[in-house]
């Protein structure tokens, strides 16, 4: 039997999917196939815990899934009580520079940092806060005083010392354990800014907090390594960072010597946590095709890159092979696509199975009609799929007297798949797949 969709998370996952983008709740509602990815993932995951590092490629097309798979691992970490933390790339936020961009990603992934409690995003306070009041409540509980406490800080605290730039971020810690025994709100936003790379000047930082340091370009990776240290101590599984559109680094920076300084840096994320020299951390990366396999721009025209995410030659004919660290984001068989519009017709109808704006027949119909019109391209690609099938159960929605094989019989249907993609297949061959696909 259905449950019942939250109309919250409805109205979530319909707008989202008719926009193109992937829902951030209620993914569990449409989500198909990719069973060997995700159990990839939530290895890796496992692996974090026990205190290991991974870096995993996803690669595909564009609407092939990506988003998708890396939000879908982000409620996955949360539920093992993972820290998340996840942003996009653009020009102006960006692994490596000199001009802020790369402090720019930074602040963005504090500013998103999730927990279970809070998914959404704004959660590095309620996780400094968590590990202050804990250890503060131990250490009263066994009759220790306010001096105790600070001893215990700074005892728990030492190990973070002998990281890169340890020794601020321990003493910032220290700073909002102040502000919060001294009931000092001013205090602890100073330590909180600091914390989400928000300043800019170490003059500023030093009058506010007596640091002499302050996040900035060179040193946002290893400032992910302490966060993942620390979240660790306060008690989490580790740290999960996600970035997202990593094709701007091949084909939006225009300076090769950008480029490198960005590829340089994932360089040295891949050689760390493939040689264990990290602990409690992962990263999910995502990119198209061409953002890795390009040799003139992509990751491969970087040899030591190059080398590093070479795939399995053996992993050919369908074989997969997830022991390195990229993940192929393959095309939804008919099947499967099928399974997907199944379920966006359920979210359509709030999870009642009498409120159906169509019956099973429909879905088939739909398919053979979209692949005629768009070819192959439009069952290979979820994104193209979902869009298209919302678009359709809307009419249907707002128009209650229209039949829906009239509005299929007279709609030529158009997609940005249709005008970006040269190539077409066939006529003959469009509906290949199509043909051996049984309900």
């Amino acid at each position: 039997m259905n449950k019942p969709i939250k109309q919250r998370e409805r109205s979530a996952i319909l707008q989202s999917l008719r926009a193109g983008v992937v829902p951030k709740i209620g993914l569990q509602h449409i989500q198909v196939g990719r069973k060997d990815e995700v159990e990839a993932i939530i290895r890796d995951l496992d692996l974090i815990a026990e205190g290991g590092s991974t870096v995993r490629l996803v690669i595909g097309r564009y609407g092939s899934g990506k988003s998708f798979l890396l939000n879908l691992s982000r409620i996955l970490a949360l539920h093992k009580r993972f820290v998340v933390v996840q942003a996009d790339l653009t020009t102006d936020r960006r692994l490596y520079s000199r001009q802020g961009q790369a402090r720019a990603l930074y602040a963005e992934l504090m500013q998103n940092m999730a927990v279970l409690s809070r998914p959404m995003g704004g959660a590095i306070a309620s996780v400094v806060e968590r590990w202050v009041s804990d250890v503060d409540f131990r250490v009263r509980e066994s009759g220790g005083t306010e001096e105790d406490v600070g001893k215990e800080i700074h005892k728990r605290l030492r190990p973070l010392q002998d990281l890169v730039s340890g020794y601020d971020f321990a003493n910032v810690a220290i700073r909002y354990l102040q502000g919060f025994h001294s009931q000092d709100d001013l205090l602890m936003a100073y330590a909180l800014r600091w914390l989400r790379a928000q300043y800019t000047t170490k003059t500023e930082a030093r009058q506010d907090l007596g640091v002499r340091s302050i996040i900035d370009d060179r040193n946002i990776y290893d400032y992910l390594k302490l966060v993942a240290a620390f979240v660790r101590m306060a008690g989490y599984a580790g740290l999960l960072v996600n970035i997202d559109e990593m094709g701007v680094l091949s084909h939006r920076l225009s300076n090769s010597r950008a480029r490198n300084g960005n590829y340089e840096v994932l360089l040295r994320v891949v050689n760390d946590c493939n040689q264990g020299n990290v602990s409690g951390i992962g990263f999910l990366f995502a990119g198209t095709d061409s953002f890795l396999e390009d040799r003139r721009r992509g990751l491969y025209s970087y040899e030591a890159l190059a080398t590093r995410l070479a795939e399995n030659p053996f992993a050919v004919e369908g074989r997969k092979d997830f022991s390195g660290p990229v993940i192929r984001i393959g095309n939804l068989s008919p099947e499967h696509l099928y399974v997907l519009l199944l379920n966006i017709r359920n979210v359509f109808a709030s999870g009642d199975p009498s409120k159906h704006l169509v019956p099973d027949e429909a879905l088939k119909e739909f398919m053979i009609h979209c692949s005629k019109k768009l070819g192959s391209d439009y069952y290979l690609t979820p994104r193209e799929a979902a869009m298209e099938f919302v678009g359709f159960l809307s009419i249907l929605d707002q128009n209650p007297e229209m039949a829906w094989k009239t509005l299929l019989s007279r709609t030529k249907t158009t997609s940005g798949a249709d005008q970006k993609s040269p190539s077409r297949v066939p006529d003959d061959d469009r509906n290949g797949d199509l043909k051996a696909f049984k309900l």
